[in-house]
């Protein structure tokens, strides 16, 4: 599952990658690989993103496409 974080920094609160980082007090690589979708953030680190980008957790991922059963 793809987190949103880079589009929703940067529409909430014009934002890049980089200075979210920064806000968060995290190093640049662990948001950088959010956004990328090599990892996950903890669920402390969402709640964090949330309570920043004044969203609620279920924006800050892409939703998946529904595959249909062949039958």
């Amino acid at each position: 599952m793809k987190v949103k974080i880079k589009e929703l920094a940067k529409e909430k609160k014009d934002w890049s990658l980089y200075r979210l980082a920064k806000e968060l007090g995290l190093p640049q690589q662990t948001v950088y690989s959010w956004a990328s979708g090599r990892t996950q953030p903890s669920y402390d680190n969402m709640d964090r993103l949330c309570d920043i980008l004044d969203c609620p957790v279920g924006d800050l991922f892409e939703a998946e496409p529904v595959q249909k059963k062949l039958f």
